[in-house]
Order: C-alpha cells, then sequence, then structure tokens
C-alpha cells in the first residue's frame, strides 16, 4: 500500500500540515484505513478511489479516531498529488460530503498553489450554558464576537479574542475540550484582512491543528456574518507557529449573511516524502 506525504498550507518542506495520501486503496477495509490513519497518527489520511459520481476520484478521510465526511487541507493536499498525473487545471474530489473542486494555479510548469471550492456551512448559537464551560476549558474570559457553530461537513466553534498575542497565549485545558466531543475548538483574532487562529480537537483525535483548512472557510463566513469582512475580500490565515508548524491559509466568502454564495479556500502543499506499508 503505497502512500505520499504532503506538507499542506505551506511552500516549505516540514512547515505546515502534514498530509498521508495512500494513492490506490482499492481493496483496502474500512478498518484497515482506520488502523493505518491512527499508526501515521496525522490530523488526518485520505485513501483515494475510483470515482463513482463523475468526479476524477472518490476520497475517504480518516483522523487517528474516526472518518470524515469533509475536511480542507486531506482535500487541498490529496489535490496536490493528483496535480502531476492527472494535468488538469481542476480536480473534482469526491466526499462523502459531496464533490469538491479544486482548481490550480500555475508558476510556469509546476502547481503552486489551489483553491478548493468549499461546501456552504451552517451556523447556530452554540449556547450560553456549553459557551461559559468551553472559555473556562481555554482559560479565557470572553468572546468579542458571539460564540457559534459552524458545519461544513465537519463541525467548529469560534472564539473571538481581542489580539494575536491574546491567542498565542491560549493554554487550553486539553482534557476538559474533549468533553465537547467531536468539534474543532477555535480561537481567533483578527486586524482587518489579516487573521491568526489556533485549533485544538482533541475529540477528533487532534489535541493542536497545524492548519485547518475545513475551519478556514467558516470563520471567514464569520466575519462575514458580523461585520467584519466585505464579501469578496481575501483574508490571510497564520496558524500553528504554536507547536512549530507554520501555515498560511487563503479564504474568500461571497454573498451576505443571509445568502451565502461561494466560500473558496486556498493555499500551496509541498510532497515530502514516499512510503509503503505491508500489512
Amino acid at each position: 500500500m503505497r502512500y505520499v506525504i504532503c506538507d499542506v498550507f505551506t511552500d516549505n518542506a516540514l512547515a505546515g500540515n502534514p498530509l498521508a495520501v495512500f494513492t490506490d486503496a482499492r481493496g483496502v477495509s474500512e478498518s484497515m484505513m482506520q488502523s493505518l490513519a491512527r499508526e501515521l497518527n496525522l490530523s488526518e489520511t485520505t485513501f483515494l478511489l475510483p470515482a463513482e459520481q463523475g468526479g476524477d476520484a472518490r476520497v475517504r478521510i480518516f483522523t487517528p479516531t474516526q472518518e470524515l465526511p469533509f475536511a480542507g487541507h486531506p482535500i487541498l493536499g490529496t489535490a496536490f498529488v493528483l496535480a502531476a498525473p492527472l494535468q488538469r487545471p481542476i480536480v473534482r474530489l469526491e466526499t462523502a460530503g459531496g464533490i469538491v473542486p479544486v482548481r490550480f494555479e500555475l508558476s510556469g510548469a509546476r502547481v503552486s498553489f489551489a483553491w478548493m471550492l468549499q461546501p456552504l456551512p451552517t451556523c447556530k448559537p452554540f449556547g450560553d450554558e456549553a459557551t461559559v464551560r468551553l472559555l473556562e476549558a481555554l482559560g479565557v474570559t470572553e468572546s468579542t464576537l458571539p460564540v457559534e457553530l459552524y458545519n461544513n461537513g465537519v463541525h467548529h466553534v469560534y472564539v473571538a479574542l481581542p489580539t494575536e498575542e491574546a491567542v498565542a497565549s491560549v493554554r487550553p485545558n486539553i482534557e476538559r475540550l474533549g468533553v465537547f466531543g467531536a468539534i474543532g475548538i477555535n480561537v481567533f483574532a483578527n486586524a482587518g484582512n489579516r487573521c491568526k487562529t489556533r485549533m485544538f480537537g482533541p475529540g477528533l483525535g487532534v489535541a493542536e491543528d497545524p492548519a485547518t483548512g475545513s475551519a478556514a472557510g467558516p470563520l471567514a463566513v464569520h466575519l462575514l456574518r458580523h461585520g467584519r469582512l466585505q464579501s469578496g475580500a481575501e483574508i490571510q490565515i497564520e496558524q500553528g507557529a504554536e507547536i512549530n508548524r507554520p501555515s498560511r491559509i487563503h479564504a474568500i466568502v461571497r454573498g451576505t449573511s443571509q445568502a451565502l454564495e461561494s466560500v473558496e479556500v486556498g493555499g500551496g502543499a509541498v510532497i515530502v516524502a514516499r512510503g509503503e506499508f505491508h500489512c
């Protein structure tokens, strides 16, 4: 079973968010996929299968503990792995959450950047009691925006802090955060179109994630809904510095808070290793 490792949401090897992509998962059982993801112990591992719904390939996405219907850096990284053999300007990946198109930008003959069109997220309040417990577990006193829960195939909750320094200084109680289950817990600060964010996901099997593509789109929507971002404006999200995996994610949301039109998330990726399992 051959696999490729790429670092996603970065232009530099050994930064960003690492991803393992098994390039031919035909005949690999679901239980084996989960075991391989647990063995590699990255935020996510993907498995490529023949397309079934008109896309270019079908993708299954696993954290060390569970399968996800959609995730950001696994889709972007998997598309980069397919870019060379497919030689197409757009790759359409079938996920359990639907078909996700990924559009490439070229630097000469090399793919240097890609944009994915994400599912439009839904939103609801996180709840007063849950918010109090969440803030206590994070060790912060308040959020400067309403604490809300978004779902685009993965659930993410957002806590806004006043400064980037406040985000960097968060020291959460990971055990208490795990009680919230399989959601990403995001703390962020933004100044104009620049954002700094951290994502904690112990309920997803990831204590802290270096770069979270599935959270970047809803973050842009959150900023749009609360008047901190204009439709069509591009935000740049810095993540991962606190765990020595600096990452950069780009996001654009179009539409209004009442009628979203599109959510795009983009970044670079670098292939850093190839290997194989014999099981």
